[in-house]
């Protein structure tokens, strides 16, 4: 077994772990027994009656922890797509305005119209916003008619700072009673874990894992240029668009429910390839575990830090992120001399 085998089993045996002490730990300890008690319990393998211990667990940290595995394997491999299609190492979600969108959409639920569809009120506005944001750039980029990756990064960047410039408008003009929900939400955190809104993020995950797989042999291919790709038949300008689109559409999954997380999509990519190449047939599964592992840590990390109050989780990843930033930087200018 190579490599790339043992870092990939190593990886989902860290997940494992890490998805039980999720469950383990948090304000109230419980003991392993009675966390597979609970599990049981809500699964209906058991016929006793639940106490409200197991109701903790299996209705809000075995979601929560869930959550933060797909989300953060699903911001994974948006990041590798995006990374690949725009020929940027720093491409991610936030540099095409998909999740200054879903924020914009999600804040104006929080400050302006209040919760008027009940739980699904803030998904379904941030997943909206979101889908506006990429409908903007598509729609600029389809007026440049070039889907260079440099004309999308421009439309992309341009796209996320009018979202942020309506964000903060937002909150300076709405409710001030609200501001503190619009921070947490907008610094990233899985307190609306739930059981009711999995199905959007797994839908999200399977979205982007399932196109990125099928066209991997193409996305191969864009490693080489835009012009030794159409050579061998690959569709460039279309591919582009529609993998930008699938991102979209997933990132807006990922951000409706869980806010604003940084860094995740910008640093799994290359974390991933140094274990497992550039090519993508092993890239993605490495980057999902990855990705996964890392925000499943790094919520545990915010729910501990600062117990029993809850440190938003954008805060841990950002704060990796730029770790992770300086290194690489390093790293590059070692390199060059």
């Amino acid at each position: 077994m190579g490599r790339f085998g043992l870092s990939l089993i190593l990886g989902a045996a860290v997940l494992v772990a890490l998805l039980l002490l999720s469950v383990l730990y948090g304000s109230t300890h419980v003991p392993v027994a009675e966390v597979f008690a609970a599990i049981s319990s809500g699964l209906g393998f058991s016929s006793l009656e639940p106490e409200p211990i197991h109701r903790i667990i299996f209705d809000l940290r075995l979601p929560r922890a869930l959550f933060a595995a797909l989300i953060g394997a699903g911001l994974g491999l948006v990041g590798v797509v995006l990374q690949t299609t725009t020929r940027n190492d720093l491409a991610d979600p936030f540099l095409f305005g998909l999740s200054s969108g879903a924020a914009a959409g999600a804040v104006l639920v929080i400050t302006v119209t209040g919760d008027f569809l009940g739980l699904w009120t803030l998904p379904l506005a941030a997943f909206s916003g979101g889908l506006v944001a990429s409908g903007i750039v598509l729609l600029l980029v389809r007026t440049l008619q070039s889907s260079a990756p440099e004309k999308l990064i421009l439309a992309g960047l341009a796209v996320s700072f009018l979202f942020a410039a309506i964000t903060n408008y937002l909150i300076f003009s709405g409710d001030t009673r609200a501001a503190h929900s619009v921070i947490f939400w907008m610094l990233g955190g899985l307190g609306l874990a739930r059981w009711e809104t999995l199905p959007l993020v797994a839908a999200g995950l399977a979205l982007i894992a399932t196109y990125a797989v099928w066209r991997g042999r193409w996305l191969d291919a864009l490693l080489t240029g835009d012009t030794t790709a159409s050579s061998l038949g690959v569709p460039v300008g279309a591919l582009r668009t529609r993998m930008f689109l699938i991102c979209a559409l997933a990132t807006a999954a990922f951000v409706s429910v869980a806010g604003v997380i940084g860094f995740v999509g910008l640093m799994v990519p290359h974390i991933a390839r140094g274990l497992a190449g550039p090519m993508h047939g092993r890239l993605l599964p490495m980057a999902a575990i990855i990705g996964a592992v890392l925000l499943t840590a790094s919520d545990i990390v915010s729910r501990l830090l600062l117990a029993p109050q809850e440190l938003p989780v954008g805060i841990v990843t950002t704060s990796v992120g730029a770790a992770f930033v300086f290194l690489l930087l390093l790293g590059t200018h070692r390199r060059a001399a």
